[in-house]
């Protein structure tokens, strides 16, 4: 299959720059990329987890690959005079919310700081048309009601993790309304774009419960689950990919997309607590694999957490394509894969972009037509 046409084809052969590439989120969007016939260049710290996905799929062979820190803004600004992006994806950031009790100033450094640093580097060579900010779900002021949170909600975080996402959006608000406001059609478009929690083949991060359980059970371990009652947006990591590109082809000739946009599951897909998720790992990956309840808690995490998607759906023409059994499956495949070598995993992850585009494709979701609309 084909994907170079797809977002109306304003990927291909552009140079897109990345941030956070190496990272898990930012490794599948480099791998679409790629499938897209963009020309990707990636600026990021080292992959935070060996194995990592980036180096599992052999992404430094097809990419311009550069290792250096955010915070670092004079070769930050280098490397964007250099290459010239027409669209840059800002993914780096320190995304762990145990980390961030632990280093509370390194989070607040890298997740607010940082996205300042591209912010003023955009605004001062003023070439780059389109910057989409990743930011997160936990950038809002959690009340732990059934609400799903919707864009104009209150921001802000407890937790430094939380904190910094909150900071983050104000601080992109902050230079949108102060520098980027006037109506020059040269001017960049920016938007910001709050992702639920994913869930994918890849991801070896501690203290997120699908790395957990992978590693309990390719040690013939039960996982250990911190907080089995929590509820979070749980989907499929090429769900936000997803809305990231298709936000991205709106914006190409309308300024009016550059707002903050909610990614999250269906409102029709089942709300599963952890343990619910963690059940239903343990029936895709079969053998002894098991879990128990953790009595130690080593950091405090919200209980209750959801994203409302409605306005993605009702201006993007955007829906989210796996369901959560689907979002399951797929993921322990992805696992199962790598650690018995099935299938070539860099092939297969090819093939796990393709099947969710034709899945998509099957559900008539308007962002996989070929042509511009």
């Amino acid at each position: 299959m084909n994907l170079s046409n797809l977002f109306s084809g304003i990927f291909k052969d552009k140079t897109i720059f990345v941030t956070g590439h190496t990272g898990f989120i930012g490794s599948w969007l480099t791998e679409w990329l790629c499938e897209l016939g963009a020309n990707v260049v990636g600026y990021s710290l080292e992959p935070p987890t060996e194995p990592s996905l980036f180096g599992t799929l052999e992404l430094e062979k097809r990419i311009t690959h550069i290792i250096c820190d955010i915070n670092n803004t004079k070769n930050l600004q280098n490397e964007i005079q250099k290459h010239s992006p027409e669209i840059v994806f800002h993914l780096a950031a320190q995304s762990l919310v145990k980390q961030s009790y632990e280093n509370p100033l390194e989070t607040f450094q890298t997740n607010i700081i940082g996205t300042a640093n591209l912010l003023q580097i955009i605004k001062d060579e003023n070439k780059i048309k389109i910057c989409i900010i990743m930011t997160s779900d936990k950038c809002y002021q959690n009340v732990e009601s059934s609400h799903a949170y919707v864009e104009d909600d209150p921001l802000g975080g407890d937790d430094p993790y939380s904190a910094s996402k909150g900071a983050a959006e104000i601080i992109v608000n902050s230079y949108k309304k102060s520098f980027f406001a006037d109506n020059n059609e040269n001017q960049t478009k920016i938007a910001t774009v709050r992702a639920g929690n994913v869930i994918g083949g890849g991801d070896w991060a501690p203290a997120r419960i699908i790395p957990d359980c992978i590693k309990s059970f390719t040690q013939k371990n039960p996982v250990h689950i911190r907080h089995p009652d929590a509820i979070r947006p749980f989907q499929y990591v090429l769900e936000p990919i997803s809305g990231m590109l298709c936000l991205a082809n709106k914006m190409w000739n309308d300024k009016s997309f550059s707002e903050s946009w909610n990614f999250g599951p269906s409102h029709t897909d089942t709300i599963c607590n952890v343990k619910q998720i963690v059940e239903k790992v343990i029936k895709n990956w079969g053998g002894s694999a098991s879990y128990d309840i953790s009595n130690k808690k080593s950091f405090k995490e919200s209980n209750f957490l959801l994203l409302n998607s409605q306005k993605a759906q009702n201006k993007l023409n955007w829906y989210s394509v796996f369901d959560i059994e689907k979002t399951i499956t797929e993921t322990i495949n992805w696992y199962k894969t790598y650690y018995y070598k099935i299938d070539k995993i860099s092939q297969y992850s090819k093939n796990c972009i393709q099947s969710y585009v034709k899945h998509a494709e099957e559900l008539k979701l308007k962002w996989t037509s070929k042509t511009i609309e």
